[in-house]
């Protein structure tokens, strides 16, 4: 009988001893000399074939390319064949469709971190399917809702709800609005309008949406239990993280009977999970989760994987708020190591990475070299993310704040000032990161000496986190509990024992009796008796 593979390797064979190839055995990967490649380009006999041979060889690409890219060089270097395939041969991979590894190719980039060259990609991908194909084609539709998807990605949120908007108009005309596809686009609107801070609009959004999908693809469909994830999220994002840990306790039950236990959304579920677990305070049980969910994904996916790396980083997360700061600066030390390794040092992920190292140094006391990580990590986010992304904003507010720590009160203040004005005209006035700057600088404006100010702006954060947010949000809780200080640094002990023992009765229903900032608050009220006690008015 012939065996493929040894004949195979035999013409392999022969022709590495006739010089016109090489082989690398560290990708298993074979190259041609480019003086064989014109050669054979040139043949009259493969002109006549060339639709059928770039078709093959970009098959051939989809064949070898892992789902799951584990390893960054062979993901390079498929790029880079799939690229080249695409430079001299490109027309060919329109016959009727896009051939699949038009799409494959963009998003590894963006998957790889390079986002920016995502966006740019499938836009121009987007303009030669409309003019190949027609407007109304899927694989037209389809390249359009890449480019939104990776606009988001690249911290473009309302350019992002904007496309997806846009699209959706089209697949409802074209594919009915039923389809998996408009389910999918109405999916990202929601998920998008929530990071815009329409928190509550996106959760009237995802339910709207499973009741739909509840009714033409049944409960077991992915895309419900897609939406089930998303609704459960941004239900833990609008201040009910008990509610959020409730929903995903009954999800990941579901994700096991339909997915399995390896499933990379099952997987997902346990981290989600885990993380709003942590939300509630319960961060002895998050942190154990985190670590049996990192011993899977080790298995599952390998220890280069994002997802696993990801998990690395939850778990020292969770470890420095447990208690172990040390233990987490450590771990991010040796996480940033394998992602400069793994993604390299322009990564969102790496980036990232540095911002939670530079945490977690200034919480072990070096505060001045957590301020110059800083700095030194604002200059690259600058560069490669650009001044409006999220994570550019949120390192210039990490950085104000600890340049306050340090001391400079009213270096703190001028770049709260700035970024709040920033925040304002990127995300808007009524954004949860925006309402965070107010808070923060608030809280240093009262340090600065200005407690009668300060209290005002207060009371102006809470009427408007009250109306964005709701009374039971934790952060709308956290604002009644800066302003019961503030009356008692005002001189008010026992207004301000007042007010945190009214605070303390919603933390009881909302955050529950273990939560770390329930006792916190039932210290401070205990503080403020004992000061109006032993001064009576």
């Amino acid at each position: 009988m012939w065996d493929i593979s040894l004949a195979l390797a035999n013409a392999l064979r022969i022709l590495h001893r006739l010089n016109v190839l090489d082989d690398d055995p560290a990708s298993g990967t074979v190259r041609v000399h480019q003086l064989i490649q014109r050669a054979v380009r040139e043949n009259e006999e493969t002109q006549d074939h060339l639709t059928e041979l770039v078709s093959s060889g970009a098959e051939s690409l989809m064949e070898i390319w892992p789902d799951v890219e584990r390893d960054a060089t062979l993901s390079l270097l498929l790029r880079a064949n799939a690229g080249a395939l695409i430079d001299r041969d490109g027309e060919y991979l329109w016959q009727g469709t896009a051939h699949p590894m038009l799409f494959r190719l963009g998003r590894s980039r963006g998957e790889s971190g390079e986002v920016d060259g995502a966006v740019a990609y499938f836009a121009s991908l987007a303009v030669d399917a409309h003019s190949k194909l027609g407007r109304d084609h899927p694989d037209t539709l389809t390249a359009r809702n890449e480019v939104a998807y990776w606009r988001g990605e690249m911290g473009d949120v309302a350019g992002a709800l904007a496309a997806t908007e846009e699209l959706l108009v089209d697949q409802v005309r074209v594919l009915g609005p039923d389809h998996p596809w408009t389910f999918a686009s109405r999916g990202n609107a929601a998920g998008w309008r929530g990071d815009l801070g329409d928190v509550a609009g996106a959760v009237a959004a995802y339910q709207e949406l499973l009741s739909d999908q509840l009714r033409v693809l049944g409960p077991d469909h992915p895309g419900v239990l897609a939406t089930r994830n998303n609704l459960a999220a941004m239900r833990g994002y609008a201040g009910d993280a008990a509610g959020a840990a409730a929903a995903f306790e009954e999800l990941l039950v579901e994700c096991q009977n339909v997915l399995g236990p390896d499933h990379p959304r099952t997987l997902a579920t346990r981290g989600n999970l885990a993380f709003w677990r942590a939300k509630m305070g319960d961060l002895e049980t998050s942190r154990s989760a985190y670590a049996d969910l990192l011993a899977d994904r080790l298995r599952v996916l390998g220890p280069d994987h994002r997802d696993t790396l990801n998990s690395r980083s939850d778990l020292a997360a969770v470890q420095g708020e447990a208690g172990d700061s040390v233990g987490a600066v450590s771990a991010y030390e040796q996480l940033l190591a394998d992602r400069l390794r793994v993604l390299g040092p322009d990564h969102p992920d790496t980036l990232a990475t540095r911002s939670n190292l530079a945490g977690w140094r200034g919480e072990v006391g070096d505060l001045q070299g957590a301020i110059a990580a800083t700095e030194e990590l604002l200059a690259d986010q600058l560069r490669v993310l650009g001044p409006d992304h999220p994570d550019t904003l949120a390192t210039r507010n990490n950085l104000a704040g600890r340049r306050g720590q340090a001391g400079d009160v009213a270096a703190a203040i001028a770049a709260y000032e700035d970024l709040l004005d920033h925040q304002s005209r990127v995300l808007g006035a009524d954004h949860p990161s925006t309402l965070a700057t107010r808070a923060n600088l608030v809280g240093f404006r009262g340090e600065s000496g200005d407690a009668s100010g300060a209290r005002i702006a207060q009371m102006d954060l809470l009427a408007d986190r009250l109306r964005i947010l709701g009374a039971d949000h934790p952060d709308t809780l956290a604002t009644r509990y800066a302003l019961a200080a503030l009356q008692g640094q005002a001189g008010d002990a026992a207004g301000a024992a007042s007010a945190y023992e009214e605070l303390l009765a919603d933390m009881f229903r909302v955050l529950g009796p273990l939560h770390p900032v329930t006792f916190d608050a039932f210290c401070e009220m205990q503080y403020w008796r004992g000061r109006a006690a032993a001064d009576p008015q």
